[in-house]
C-alpha cells in the first residue's frame, strides 16, 4: 500500500463528471464523491441546480445558512457553472468529458440528444467513459423517453405505497422527502462502482441504468415474484409477516409508543418472555403452550401480549426486553434516530463544517472500508470551481471572459 493512501477514498483518482438536477441521479454523485471520486458538478450559470432552491419540511432555501436538500445531494463536489446550450460551453464540456471516468446524467433521452452529451456524443470524446444514467421507468419500452418523481415511479407504482397502505384508506405520504431517490442514487453509485471494476478487467466500458422504478421493484421482489402465486387481500393480510406467530407482531405501549416483535423462533422464546414480564403462568396455558397452540389461537395469543404491552411505558419495556435474548426493536422518531449510540458508534452520522463556524449533520454513503467512512465535506457555491477546473484543462483567461461575457459561463 502506498504511503499516505486512504482506504476510506476508495475512488480516489476517478473523475466522474456530472449534469443532472433533483435528488436521485445527484444523491449518487454524492455517494461518489464519498468514497473519494472527484466529482465535477455542471450547473447552469443562473438558474444552477433548482434543488438550491426548494423548501425541506417547510424551511425556505438557505434556512440557518444552508439549504438541507442540496448539502445532502451535492456535498464534496466541484461546482462549474455551463450554459451547454452554448456551443463554446458545450465545447468545454466536452473537454472535461475527455478528462472523465464517468459521466452521470439524469436528462431526459430528447433533451440529451438536443444538447448533444447523449452515448455517442460523450464517447466520441472519450471512447472508454463510463456512461450512467438514471431515469424514471428504465432505458426501453414505451415510457423510455418520460420522466419520473420518486413519488410516482418509486413509491406508487411499483407496489410500495399500496403495501403499506389499510384497505380502502389513502396512502400514506412518502416516508422522507427524495426517499426513493436517495435509495436509487445509491444504487447507481454501486452499478458505476461495478463499471469501473469491469473495466479495469477489460478495458470495456459499460453504460450503466438504474430507474426509479426499478430500485422500487427490487424492493418490493418477494411480493412481486410471488405476484402470480398469491392473491393480493392474502398478500395484504396477517401473512405478510408470519402468520399464526404472535412473536412477530406490534404492540402499543402505556405511552403510545411501538414496540415490534420478530422472534422467528416463538419456542425458544416463549417461556424467557412470559417469566420476564411477570406472567410465567401463560407459559404453560394449554392454548399458547407451544407453536402449533399459538398458531391455533394467534389471535388470543396476540390480544394476551397487546394487554400486557400497553401496561407499561416504552422506557420500561425497553429495560425488560433488553434482558431477555428474543429479538425486537422500537418504532423510533427521527430525534431517536440520530441520538442513537449504535448510530453514533458507527459513524451513521457525520457533522461537516462549513466556512463561518456553521456546521450540518449529515449521513454518509452506507458504505464503510477498514471500519471508516469517507472524507465528507460541502456542497459547492455554484460555479465555486469554474476557475480551477479551466485551469485544469487549459483555458486561456481571455477565452474564459468572452464565455463570461456571453453567459456561457458562470
Amino acid at each position: 500500500m502506498a504511503e499516505g493512501y486512504n482506504m476510506t477514498k476508495v475512488l480516489r483518482g476517478v473523475r466522474v463528471l456530472e449534469v443532472s438536477t433533483y435528488g436521485f441521479v445527484p444523491s449518487g454523485g454524492a455517494a461518489l464523491a464519498d468514497l473519494g471520486a472527484d466529482v465535477i458538478k455542471v450547473e447552469h450559470p443562473v438558474y444552477g441546480d433548482p434543488m438550491r432552491h426548494l423548501p425541506c419540511f417547510g424551511m425556505p432555501p438557505g434556512t440557518g445558512g444552508l439549504t438541507l436538500q442540496w448539502e445532502a445531494f451535492n456535498r464534496g463536489k466541484r461546482s462549474i457553472a455551463l450554459d451547454i446550450k452554448q456551443p463554446a460551453a458545450h465545447d468545454l464540456l466536452l473537454r472535461l468529458a475527455a478528462t472523465a471516468d464517468v459521466f452521470l446524467t439524469n436528462y431526459l433521452p430528447g433533451v440529451r440528444r438536443r444538447l448533444r452529451i447523449d452515448v455517442d456524443d460523450i464517447r466520441a470524446v472519450n471512447p472508454k467513459i463510463i456512461y450512467a444514467r438514471g431515469s424514471g421507468q428504465g432505458a426501453r419500452g414505451p415510457e423510455a423517453e418520460a420522466g419520473g418523481f420518486d413519488v410516482l415511479s418509486f413509491w406508487y407504482r411499483t407496489g410500495v405505497a399500496d403495501a403499506v397502505t389499510e384497505p380502502g384508506k389513502v396512502a400514506p405520504p412518502l416516508p422522507a422527502p427524495a426517499f426513493g431517490d436517495v435509495l436509487s442514487g445509491v444504487t447507481l453509485a454501486g452499478g458505476v462502482a461495478a463499471a469501473l471494476f469491469s473495466r479495469e478487467r477489460t478495458g470495456e466500458p459499460s453504460v450503466v441504468d438504474v430507474s426509479l422504478m426499478s430500485t422500487g421493484m427490487w424492493a418490493m421482489q418477494i411480493g412481486l415474484i410471488a405476484a402470480d402465486q398469491v392473491d393480493h387481500e392474502t398478500m395484504r393480510g396477517p401473512s405478510r409477516q408470519i402468520p399464526g406467530n404472535p412473536l412477530v407482531r406490534q404492540y402499543l405501549t402505556a405511552d403510545g409508543r411501538l414496540v415490534a416483535l420478530c422472534m422467528l423462533e416463538p419456542d425458544r422464546y416463549w417461556k424467557p418472555l412470559c417469566d420476564l414480564i411477570g406472567r410465567p403462568e401463560m407459559a404453560g396455558d394449554p392454548r399458547f403452550v407451544d407453536a402449533r397452540a399459538r398458531h391455533d389461537h394467534d389471535a388470543e395469543c396476540a390480544a394476551f401480549l397487546a394487554g400486557e404491552f400497553v401496561k407499561r411505558p416504552l422506557a420500561q419495556w425497553r429495560q425488560l426486553l433488553g434482558q431477555q435474548g428474543g429479538q425486537w426493536g422500537v418504532s423510533q422518531i427521527e430525534q431517536e434516530v440520530v441520538a442513537d449510540p449504535q448510530a453514533l458508534a458507527n459513524d451513521y452520522l457525520v457533522k461537516i463544517d462549513y466556512p463561518g463556524g456553521l456546521t450540518q449533520q449529515v449521513v454518509p454513503a452506507p458504505f464503510q472500508f477498514d471500519e471508516q467512512v469517507g472524507d465528507l465535506r460541502p456542497a459547492p457555491a455554484k460555479g465555486e470551481h469554474s476557475n480551477e477546473l479551466l485551469d485544469e484543462i487549459g483555458v486561456a483567461e481571455v477565452v474564459r471572459e468572452q464565455l463570461r461575457a456571453s453567459g456561457a459561463l458562470g
